[in-house]
């Protein structure tokens, strides 16, 4: 996935809903993800979503070809633009899904 979502800022400062992004990936295929979090660990720059599920259509979180799951995504500088790419391997995914997982629930149980 490329091209990172730019954001108006006096948009989200009067909305206080949840934020989408529409992504288009390498191969054209446009995704909705709603916006979770943006946070840095080991360095790098990384985002968090979650799916969003088709106007119309209801999730069927029991099939195992849908993935309803978190979804994270690196932050890269490519030419002075910022962009969206997959995490590299199944350890980076793992760890940083471990990583965001427990800061996560510290910051909720902290309020």
């Amino acid at each position: 996935m490329s091209d990172m979502p730019k954001n108006d800022v006096s948009e989200t400062e009067e909305n206080f809903g949840p934020t989408f992004y529409s992504l288009t990936s390498e191969d054209g295929e446009e995704v909705t993800l709603e916006y979770l979090d943006t946070f840095e660990y080991n360095g790098q720059c990384y985002i968090a979503f979650l799916p969003t599920v088709p106007d119309g259509e209801e999730p069927d979180f029991m099939d195992e070809e849908e993935d309803y799951g978190l979804i994270l995504m690196r932050v890269i500088v490519e030419n002075g633009e910022e962009l969206l790419t997959t995490l590299d391997s199944d350890e980076e995914i793992e760890e940083v899904y471990q990583y965001y997982v427990e800061n996560f629930f510290d910051d909720e149980e902290e309020e």
